[in-house]
Protein backbone atom coordinates (compact mmCIF):
# COMPACT_ATOMS: atom_id res chain seq x y z
CA UNK A 1 0.00 0.00 0.00
CA UNK A 2 1.51 3.13 -0.80
CA UNK A 3 0.61 6.74 0.83
CA UNK A 4 -2.26 6.03 2.81
CA UNK A 5 -5.22 8.66 2.33
CA UNK A 6 -5.86 9.47 5.84
CA UNK A 7 -2.78 11.74 5.69
CA UNK A 8 -4.41 13.91 2.78
CA UNK A 9 -7.16 14.14 5.48
CA UNK A 10 -5.04 14.67 8.71
CA UNK A 11 -1.99 16.67 6.57
CA UNK A 12 -3.24 20.24 7.31
CA UNK A 13 -3.20 19.08 10.98
CA UNK A 14 0.07 17.88 10.68
CA UNK A 15 1.30 20.90 9.35
CA UNK A 16 0.09 22.97 11.97
CA UNK A 17 1.33 20.79 14.40
CA UNK A 18 4.98 21.31 12.88
CA UNK A 19 4.94 24.83 12.20
CA UNK A 20 3.74 25.45 15.81
CA UNK A 21 6.75 23.34 17.01
CA UNK A 22 8.90 25.32 14.29
CA UNK A 23 7.84 28.49 16.20
CA UNK A 24 8.97 27.26 19.65
CA UNK A 25 12.35 25.50 19.49
CA UNK A 26 14.04 24.45 22.61
CA UNK A 27 17.65 22.77 23.11
CA UNK A 28 19.03 19.78 24.22
CA UNK A 29 17.30 18.59 27.23
CA UNK A 30 15.39 22.06 27.84
CA UNK A 31 11.95 21.24 26.28
CA UNK A 32 9.41 21.16 28.46
CA UNK A 33 7.03 23.22 25.86
CA UNK A 34 7.17 20.07 23.13
CA UNK A 35 7.33 17.55 25.45
CA UNK A 36 4.27 18.46 27.16
CA UNK A 37 2.35 19.31 23.24
CA UNK A 38 3.71 15.41 22.49
CA UNK A 39 2.47 13.84 25.77
CA UNK A 40 -0.81 15.85 25.41
CA UNK A 41 -1.53 14.80 21.42
CA UNK A 42 -0.35 11.05 22.14
CA UNK A 43 -3.14 11.28 25.38
CA UNK A 44 -5.59 12.57 22.90
CA UNK A 45 -4.86 9.90 20.15
CA UNK A 46 -5.84 7.31 22.37
CA UNK A 47 -2.59 5.47 23.27
CA UNK A 48 -2.50 2.45 25.84
CA UNK A 49 0.13 4.29 27.78
CA UNK A 50 1.96 7.66 27.77
CA UNK A 51 5.50 8.00 29.52
CA UNK A 52 7.19 11.09 30.32
CA UNK A 53 10.74 11.96 31.64
CA UNK A 54 12.19 9.39 30.28
CA UNK A 55 16.17 10.72 29.46
CA UNK A 56 15.43 13.43 31.30
CA UNK A 57 12.43 15.34 29.35
CA UNK A 58 11.65 12.13 26.84
CA UNK A 59 8.48 11.12 26.11
CA UNK A 60 7.44 7.36 25.11
CA UNK A 61 3.89 6.19 24.00
CA UNK A 62 2.73 2.12 23.71
CA UNK A 63 0.16 1.45 21.01
CA UNK A 64 -1.45 -1.92 21.34
CA UNK A 65 -3.06 -3.83 18.34
CA UNK A 66 -5.98 -5.78 17.83
CA UNK A 67 -3.97 -8.34 18.81
CA UNK A 68 -0.81 -9.18 20.83
CA UNK A 69 0.00 -12.75 20.26
CA UNK A 70 3.37 -11.97 19.23
CA UNK A 71 4.43 -10.44 22.44
CA UNK A 72 6.12 -8.08 19.93
CA UNK A 73 7.48 -4.34 20.17
CA UNK A 74 9.00 -2.24 17.82
CA UNK A 75 10.13 1.55 18.41
CA UNK A 76 10.03 4.29 15.89
CA UNK A 77 11.71 7.53 17.19
CA UNK A 78 11.77 10.62 16.38
CA UNK A 79 13.75 13.58 17.84
CA UNK A 80 12.62 16.72 19.34
CA UNK A 81 15.17 19.56 19.88
CA UNK A 82 16.28 22.59 18.03
CA UNK A 83 19.56 24.59 17.36
CA UNK A 84 21.59 27.47 18.39
CA UNK A 85 20.72 29.11 15.56
CA UNK A 86 19.44 32.29 14.23
CA UNK A 87 16.59 31.68 12.06
CA UNK A 88 16.63 33.81 8.29
CA UNK A 89 13.89 31.73 6.83
CA UNK A 90 11.21 34.76 6.71
CA UNK A 91 8.60 32.05 7.24
CA UNK A 92 5.26 33.15 8.89
CA UNK A 93 5.98 30.31 11.33
CA UNK A 94 9.72 31.55 12.19
CA UNK A 95 10.92 30.95 15.54
CA UNK A 96 9.58 33.71 17.89
CA UNK A 97 12.95 32.70 20.33
CA UNK A 98 16.29 34.72 19.16
CA UNK A 99 18.91 32.47 18.52
CA UNK A 100 17.31 29.01 18.39
CA UNK A 101 15.99 27.68 15.69
CA UNK A 102 14.67 24.10 13.87
CA UNK A 103 17.27 24.26 11.31
CA UNK A 104 17.63 20.54 10.84
CA UNK A 105 14.16 19.26 11.02
CA UNK A 106 13.41 17.37 13.70
CA UNK A 107 10.13 19.65 13.81
CA UNK A 108 9.53 17.59 11.04
CA UNK A 109 10.40 14.48 12.25
CA UNK A 110 8.08 15.24 15.47
CA UNK A 111 5.27 16.03 13.48
CA UNK A 112 5.22 13.03 11.18
CA UNK A 113 5.64 10.39 13.94
CA UNK A 114 2.95 12.02 16.09
CA UNK A 115 0.63 11.73 12.53
CA UNK A 116 2.04 7.75 12.01
CA UNK A 117 0.63 7.72 16.34
CA UNK A 118 -2.57 9.18 15.53
CA UNK A 119 -3.22 6.71 12.24
CA UNK A 120 -2.31 3.28 14.22
CA UNK A 121 -4.19 4.30 17.46
CA UNK A 122 -7.77 4.56 15.20
CA UNK A 123 -6.97 1.52 13.03
CA UNK A 124 -4.46 -1.18 15.34
CA UNK A 125 -4.19 -2.78 12.00
CA UNK A 126 -1.07 -5.04 13.75
CA UNK A 127 -0.31 -7.76 16.05
CA UNK A 128 1.49 -6.55 18.99
CA UNK A 129 2.97 -3.05 20.23
CA UNK A 130 4.26 0.22 18.36
CA UNK A 131 6.35 2.30 21.00
CA UNK A 132 6.60 5.81 19.76
CA UNK A 133 9.60 7.62 21.00
CA UNK A 134 9.94 11.30 21.14
CA UNK A 135 13.97 11.58 21.81
CA UNK A 136 15.79 14.88 23.19
CA UNK A 137 19.35 16.42 22.88
CA UNK A 138 20.12 14.74 19.81
CA UNK A 139 21.91 17.86 18.87
CA UNK A 140 24.75 17.21 20.92
CA UNK A 141 23.78 16.30 24.95
CA UNK A 142 23.16 12.41 23.39
CA UNK A 143 20.02 12.16 23.98
CA UNK A 144 19.57 8.61 22.83
CA UNK A 145 22.17 7.73 24.85
CA UNK A 146 20.24 9.51 27.96
CA UNK A 147 16.83 7.44 27.56
CA UNK A 148 18.85 4.02 26.82
CA UNK A 149 20.03 4.45 29.81
CA UNK A 150 16.82 5.07 31.47
CA UNK A 151 15.90 1.79 30.41
CA UNK A 152 14.15 2.34 27.24
CA UNK A 153 14.74 -0.67 25.64
CA UNK A 154 13.84 -3.37 28.39
CA UNK A 155 10.94 -1.38 30.47
CA UNK A 156 9.17 -1.22 27.01
CA UNK A 157 10.53 -4.54 25.66
CA UNK A 158 11.55 -3.59 22.73
CA UNK A 159 12.75 -5.89 19.95
CA UNK A 160 13.47 -3.63 17.29
CA UNK A 161 14.66 0.05 16.84
CA UNK A 162 13.84 2.47 13.60
CA UNK A 163 14.53 5.88 12.95
CA UNK A 164 14.15 8.66 10.34
CA UNK A 165 15.90 11.82 8.79
CA UNK A 166 14.94 14.01 6.43
CA UNK A 167 17.09 15.16 3.90
CA UNK A 168 17.59 18.42 1.79
CA UNK A 169 20.01 16.10 -0.39
CA UNK A 170 18.27 13.95 -1.94
CA UNK A 171 14.84 14.17 -4.39
CA UNK A 172 11.95 14.86 -2.85
CA UNK A 173 9.86 11.62 -1.65
CA UNK A 174 12.80 9.46 -2.27
CA UNK A 175 14.29 6.95 0.38
CA UNK A 176 17.64 6.15 0.92
CA UNK A 177 19.37 3.98 3.31
CA UNK A 178 22.73 1.31 3.66
CA UNK A 179 23.40 -1.86 5.62
CA UNK A 180 26.22 -1.19 8.32
CA UNK A 181 28.34 1.92 9.27
CA UNK A 182 25.89 4.75 7.92
CA UNK A 183 26.73 8.23 9.90
CA UNK A 184 30.20 8.94 11.14
CA UNK A 185 31.48 9.15 14.88
CA UNK A 186 31.48 12.43 16.02
CA UNK A 187 33.91 14.22 18.30
CA UNK A 188 34.04 17.70 19.12
CA UNK A 189 36.94 19.74 20.64
CA UNK A 190 37.98 23.21 22.07
CA UNK A 191 41.54 24.29 22.07
CA UNK A 192 42.30 27.37 24.21
CA UNK A 193 44.92 29.80 23.58
CA UNK A 194 47.06 31.66 26.07
CA UNK A 195 48.96 34.82 25.05
CA UNK A 196 50.08 38.23 26.32
CA UNK A 197 47.05 40.70 25.47
CA UNK A 198 48.16 44.66 24.74
CA UNK A 199 47.54 47.39 22.57
CA UNK A 200 46.97 46.80 19.03
CA UNK A 201 49.70 49.97 18.17
CA UNK A 202 52.29 47.59 20.33
CA UNK A 203 51.89 44.36 19.09
CA UNK A 204 55.46 43.90 19.34
CA UNK A 205 54.84 43.63 23.00
CA UNK A 206 52.45 41.00 23.10
CA UNK A 207 52.02 37.43 22.25
CA UNK A 208 49.38 37.44 19.79
CA UNK A 209 46.28 35.09 20.70
CA UNK A 210 44.86 36.12 17.45
CA UNK A 211 47.41 35.28 15.18
CA UNK A 212 48.24 32.08 17.18
CA UNK A 213 45.24 30.86 16.74
CA UNK A 214 44.34 31.52 13.05
CA UNK A 215 47.86 29.70 12.22
CA UNK A 216 46.08 26.76 14.64
CA UNK A 217 43.58 26.32 12.07
CA UNK A 218 45.32 27.12 9.53
CA UNK A 219 48.16 24.17 10.22
CA UNK A 220 45.02 21.50 11.25
CA UNK A 221 43.93 21.44 7.65
CA UNK A 222 47.20 19.45 7.00
CA UNK A 223 45.38 16.67 9.47
CA UNK A 224 43.21 15.40 6.54
CA UNK A 225 45.46 16.82 3.95
CA UNK A 226 48.44 14.97 4.46
CA UNK A 227 48.24 13.22 7.59
CA UNK A 228 45.40 10.44 6.34
CA UNK A 229 45.52 7.71 3.81
CA UNK A 230 43.25 9.58 1.56
CA UNK A 231 40.90 6.08 1.53
CA UNK A 232 39.78 6.60 4.54
CA UNK A 233 36.53 9.06 4.70
CA UNK A 234 37.89 12.21 7.70
CA UNK A 235 36.75 15.41 9.06
CA UNK A 236 38.64 17.85 10.81
CA UNK A 237 36.67 21.22 11.07
CA UNK A 238 37.26 24.09 13.08
CA UNK A 239 33.96 26.16 13.63
CA UNK A 240 34.34 28.88 15.97
CA UNK A 241 37.15 31.31 17.31
CA UNK A 242 36.51 33.46 19.84
CA UNK A 243 38.21 36.28 22.14
CA UNK A 244 37.46 38.18 25.07
CA UNK A 245 36.99 41.33 23.35
CA UNK A 246 35.73 42.50 19.90
CA UNK A 247 37.36 45.81 20.33
CA UNK A 248 39.53 47.28 17.09
CA UNK A 249 42.67 48.39 19.02
CA UNK A 250 42.99 45.11 21.90
CA UNK A 251 45.20 42.25 21.17
CA UNK A 252 43.59 39.77 23.19
CA UNK A 253 44.72 37.33 26.31
CA UNK A 254 43.27 34.38 25.02
CA UNK A 255 41.33 32.83 21.91
CA UNK A 256 38.80 29.51 22.02
CA UNK A 257 38.48 27.55 19.28
CA UNK A 258 35.66 25.09 18.67
CA UNK A 259 35.43 21.89 16.25
CA UNK A 260 34.50 18.94 15.41
CA UNK A 261 36.12 16.03 14.03
CA UNK A 262 34.05 13.28 12.03
CA UNK A 263 35.55 9.46 11.21
CA UNK A 264 34.35 5.46 11.14
CA UNK A 265 37.40 4.08 11.86
CA UNK A 266 38.29 4.14 15.90
CA UNK A 267 42.04 3.43 15.40
CA UNK A 268 42.08 6.60 12.72
CA UNK A 269 40.38 8.30 15.02
CA UNK A 270 42.64 8.09 17.90
CA UNK A 271 45.87 8.57 15.50
CA UNK A 272 43.72 11.94 14.52
CA UNK A 273 43.30 13.39 18.37
CA UNK A 274 47.19 12.94 18.93
CA UNK A 275 47.83 14.55 15.31
CA UNK A 276 45.55 17.14 16.54
CA UNK A 277 47.17 17.90 20.04
CA UNK A 278 50.83 18.05 18.54
CA UNK A 279 50.09 20.61 16.06
CA UNK A 280 48.06 22.46 19.06
CA UNK A 281 51.20 22.51 20.68
CA UNK A 282 53.81 23.24 18.34
CA UNK A 283 52.20 25.80 16.51
CA UNK A 284 51.24 27.95 19.35
CA UNK A 285 54.77 27.27 20.76
CA UNK A 286 55.91 29.08 17.13
CA UNK A 287 54.44 32.28 18.35
CA UNK A 288 55.09 32.48 21.72
CA UNK A 289 51.86 31.11 23.24
CA UNK A 290 50.49 28.10 24.65
CA UNK A 291 47.32 26.33 23.97
CA UNK A 292 45.21 23.31 25.53
CA UNK A 293 43.49 20.91 23.43
CA UNK A 294 40.30 18.65 25.22
CA UNK A 295 37.00 17.17 23.70
CA UNK A 296 34.23 18.62 25.09
CA UNK A 297 31.60 15.87 25.16
CA UNK A 298 31.84 12.27 25.11
CA UNK A 299 31.82 11.16 21.45
CA UNK A 300 28.49 9.98 19.37
CA UNK A 301 29.86 6.62 17.89
CA UNK A 302 29.14 5.41 14.60
CA UNK A 303 25.87 4.83 13.19
CA UNK A 304 25.42 1.07 12.30
CA UNK A 305 22.68 -0.66 10.65
CA UNK A 306 21.88 -3.61 11.75
CA UNK A 307 21.42 -6.12 8.36
CA UNK A 308 17.78 -7.86 8.47
CA UNK A 309 16.43 -4.05 9.87
CA UNK A 310 17.80 -2.46 6.98
CA UNK A 311 16.29 -4.96 4.71
CA UNK A 312 12.92 -4.00 6.44
CA UNK A 313 13.08 -0.29 6.42
CA UNK A 314 13.90 -0.47 2.34
CA UNK A 315 10.95 -2.99 2.05
CA UNK A 316 8.61 -0.53 3.67
CA UNK A 317 9.96 2.30 1.68
CA UNK A 318 9.27 0.67 -1.86
CA UNK A 319 6.28 -0.14 -0.97
CA UNK A 320 5.63 3.77 -0.32
CA UNK A 321 7.70 5.07 -3.04
CA UNK A 322 8.00 2.64 -5.35
CA UNK A 323 12.14 2.48 -5.43
CA UNK A 324 14.67 2.96 -2.41
CA UNK A 325 18.62 3.35 -2.74
CA UNK A 326 20.42 0.66 -0.39
CA UNK A 327 23.64 1.66 -1.69
CA UNK A 328 23.72 5.69 -0.43
CA UNK A 329 27.32 6.67 0.53
CA UNK A 330 28.23 6.69 4.10
CA UNK A 331 27.64 10.43 5.62
CA UNK A 332 29.78 12.08 7.96
CA UNK A 333 26.78 13.70 9.11
CA UNK A 334 26.22 12.25 13.06
CA UNK A 335 23.53 10.88 14.94
CA UNK A 336 23.28 9.24 18.27
CA UNK A 337 20.55 7.03 16.79
CA UNK A 338 23.64 5.14 17.03
CA UNK A 339 23.07 4.30 20.84
CA UNK A 340 19.60 2.82 20.37
CA UNK A 341 21.34 0.72 17.77
CA UNK A 342 24.03 -0.68 19.75
CA UNK A 343 21.44 -1.20 22.65
CA UNK A 344 19.01 -2.81 19.37
CA UNK A 345 18.39 -4.13 16.64
CA UNK A 346 17.11 -1.88 13.93
CA UNK A 347 17.82 0.32 11.28
CA UNK A 348 18.07 4.50 10.18
CA UNK A 349 16.65 5.70 6.69
CA UNK A 350 16.81 8.71 5.06
CA UNK A 351 13.57 10.75 3.22
CA UNK A 352 14.40 13.26 0.60
CA UNK A 353 12.40 16.63 0.76
CA UNK A 354 14.15 18.18 -2.30
CA UNK A 355 16.33 20.56 -2.97
CA UNK A 356 17.01 23.78 -0.83
CA UNK A 357 19.20 24.98 1.99
CA UNK A 358 20.99 22.46 3.91
CA UNK A 359 20.91 21.09 7.22
CA UNK A 360 22.36 23.77 10.36
CA UNK A 361 21.21 26.47 7.55
CA UNK A 362 19.78 29.48 9.27
CA UNK A 363 17.18 29.82 6.19
CA UNK A 364 16.05 26.11 5.95
CA UNK A 365 12.45 24.95 6.78
CA UNK A 366 11.26 21.41 6.85
CA UNK A 367 9.18 20.50 3.57
CA UNK A 368 5.59 20.36 4.65
CA UNK A 369 4.65 18.37 1.37
CA UNK A 370 6.96 14.99 2.15
CA UNK A 371 4.46 14.76 5.95
CA UNK A 372 2.15 12.12 4.45
CA UNK A 373 5.29 10.26 2.66
CA UNK A 374 6.59 10.33 6.01
CA UNK A 375 3.64 9.10 8.45
CA UNK A 376 2.96 6.56 5.49
CA UNK A 377 6.59 4.82 5.81
CA UNK A 378 6.00 4.47 9.51
CA UNK A 379 2.70 3.05 9.15
CA UNK A 380 3.89 0.63 6.45
CA UNK A 381 6.87 -0.44 8.43
CA UNK A 382 5.09 -0.98 11.95
CA UNK A 383 2.45 -2.79 9.92
CA UNK A 384 4.57 -4.77 8.13
CA UNK A 385 7.21 -5.86 11.13
CA UNK A 386 3.75 -6.60 13.16
CA UNK A 387 1.39 -8.42 10.20
CA UNK A 388 -1.33 -10.43 12.09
Amino acid sequence: MPIRNRFAELHTDITAWRRDIHAHPELQYDTPRTSALVAEKLRDFGCDEVVTGIGRTGVVALIHGKTRTSGKTIGLRADIDALPILEATGAPHASTIQGKMHACGHDGHTAMLLGAAQYLAETRNFDGTVAVIFQPAEEGGAGAEAMVQDGLIPRFGISEIYGLHNSPYLPFGQFAIREGAFYAAVDSFKIQVHGKGGHAARPHVTVDTTLAASAIVMALQSVVSRNTDPQQPLVVSVTSLQTETDAFNVIPEHATLRGTVRSFDMELRAQTLDRIQAVVDLTAQSYGATATFSLEEEPYPVMTNHPDETQHCAAAARNVAGVCDTDIPRTTGGEDFAYMLQACKGAYIQLGVGDGPGLHHPEYDFNDEVIPIGCSYWVTLAESRLAP
